[in-house]
C-alpha cells in the first residue's frame, strides 16, 4: 500500500504568529520578571532568533530593549517599513548613523543611570567594548545571557503547533522517500530529493539532511556523497522541516534487505534504548538522568563506547537549543520544553542506527510525541 502523504495545504498549514499581539506581551512580561530578578534594569536583546521570538521580526538586524515596563524595538532604516508591519506592542527606534554608537546612544536615554544587561554568550568582546564606549552618562552594561532563552524553552501552543506542522511534514516526506525506493540511488540524489520536496510543500530544511548508506552510517554527522545505496544494509536518515519558522528533527534508520546480524542487533539495541528514555522523559527531571537510562541500557548490551554524542536536544527556532540532554548536562526538563531523544550505536567502517524522535515535555511524562512515523525497521526496496 502506498503511504499517505500531507497535502501541501496541510504541510505549511499557517498558525497564529508566534511574535505579535497576545503572545508577544505575553513573553515580554515574562522577561520583565526576569530581569527584575537579575537586578539590571534593562536587557538588551541581540541575539536575532531571541529578537524573533520577541517581537516577530524577521529581518536580519534589531535589537530590543526590556526592562521596568520599557519595550523598544531598534532597527535601522532599511527595514523601518518591515517592523512597521510585523512588531505590535514595541515603541519602534531607528538607530541613526553607524549602529553600534548610535544604539548605544539611544539605550542610554532610555535607562539613563541604570544597568543594561547584555546577552554575554552571543555578543562579541568586540561588541561589548564599543557598545560600552559610546554609553553616556551613568548608564552601564554587565553580562546577562541565557534570560531569553530560558523562556524559549517552555513552547506555548502556536509554537507547538508550527513544530508539528513541520514535523507532520517531515514524516510525510519519509514516506515518499521510502516509497520511491532507495537502492541504487546515491545518498546525494536521496537527499536532494529530500530538499526539493520540502520547497515544493512550501518549507525549508531546518539543517542539510542526512543520508547516510552503510559504513557511512557510522559517521554521526555524515554528509550525503556518491556513495549508492546497495541492499542490505543500513541507511540512516536525519531531517527536518522548517514551517512558520519553527524546525523539526526527526531520525529514522532502514533496512534495505536482509541484514547481517550484528546490524540488526545494533537496531534493536538502540531502539530499546530510545524508547526507554521516552518512558522516563517528564518535568522535573535532570537531563543527565534521561540521557543515563538510554545510555546505561546501550552499555549493557556491549556498546558503551560507540554512543558518543548526547541523548538530544531542544528544538524551536533554532534546530539545536536549551535544554541539552547528555551526560554532562546541568538542565533539569521543564514542561514545554520541546527535545527530540535520539540514541544511537555507530560501528566505525561498518554500520551505524540512530533513532530520534521530537516530544513535548509534560509534568508527569510525554504529552505528545510528535514524530508519527513507525520505528519497527522497515525493510526499503
Amino acid at each position: 500500500m502506498k503511504p499517505s502523504v500531507c497535502s501541501p495545504n496541510c504541510s505549511v498549514r499557517r498558525v497564529a504568529d508566534p511574535g505579535r499581539g497576545t503572545a508577544a506581551h505575553s513573553r515580554a512580561e515574562r522577561l520583565d520578571g526576569a530581569v527584575e530578578e537579575s537586578d539590571i534594569d534593562a536587557l538588551l536583546v541581540t541575539e536575532m532568533n531571541n529578537v524573533e521570538y520577541l517581537t516577530g521580526f524577521s529581518g536580519s538586524n534589531g535589537a530590543c530593549l526590556v526592562g521596568s515596563g520599557l519595550r523598544i524595538f531598534y532597527t535601522d532604516f532599511r527595514y523601518a517599513t518591515r517592523a512597521a508591519e510585523e512588531i505590535a506592542g514595541w515603541e519602534v527606534e531607528i538607530v541613526p548613523g553607524e549602529w553600534l554608537s548610535g544604539l548605544a546612544g539611544l539605550i542610554s536615554s532610555a535607562v539613563g543611570d541604570g544597568s543594561i544587561g547584555i546577552e554575554d554568550d552571543h555578543v562579541t568582546v568586540r561588541t561589548s567594548r564599543l557598545l560600552g564606549e559610546n554609553l553616556s552618562g551613568g548608564t552601564s552594561l554587565t553580562d546577562a545571557g541565557g534570560l531569553v532563552e530560558f523562556l524559549r524553552r517552555s513552547k506555548d501552543d502556536d509554537e507547538v503547533a508550527a513544530i508539528a506542522a513541520a514535523s507532520m511534514l517531515t514524516d510525510s516526506i519519509y514516506s515518499e522517500v521510502f516509497d520511491r525506493g532507495m537502492v541504487g540511488r546515491t545518498e546525494a540524489d536521496v537527499a536532494g530529493f529530500v530538499v526539493s520536496r520540502m520547497r515544493e510543500l512550501g518549507a525549508e530544511p531546518s539543517f542539510p539532511p542526512i543520508i547516510a548508506s552503510g559504513p557511512n552510517g557510522a559517521l554521526p554527522h555524515a554528509e550525503p556523497g556518491s556513495r549508492k545505496i546497495s541492499p542490505g544494509e543500513l541507511v540512516v536518515m536525519d531531517m527536518g522541516s522548517r514551517v512558520d519558522r519553527y524546525c523539526s528533527d526527526c531520525t529514522r534508520t532502514v533496512a534495505t534487505g536482509t541484514l547481517p546480524e550484528e546490524a540488526a542487533g545494533i537496531y534493536d539495541v538502540t531502539l530499546r534504548a530510545n524508547e526507554r528514555a521516552l518512558e522516563a522523559i517528564a518535568a522535573g527531571k535532570g537531563a543527565s538522568e534521561i540521557d543515563a537510562v538510554a545510555r546505561d541500557l546501550i552499555e549493557e548490551a556491549g556498546y558503551g563506547e560507540h554512543f558518543g554524542h548526547g541523548l538530544g536536544h531542544g528544538v524551536g527556532l533554532e534546530v539545536h537549543e536549551a535544554p541539552r540532554l547528555g551526560p554532562r548536562s546541568e538542565d533539569t526538563l521543564v514542561e514545554g520544553d520541546v527535545v527530540t531523544v535520539e540514541p544511537g550505536i555507530y560501528l566505525p567502517g561498518r554500520h551505524g542506527v540512530r533513532i530520534e524522535d521530537l516530544v513535548v515535555v509534560g509534568a508527569e511524562g510525554i504529552s505528545r510525541n510528535l514524530s508519527s512515523h513507525p520505528k519497527n525497521l522497515t525493510v526499503v526496496d
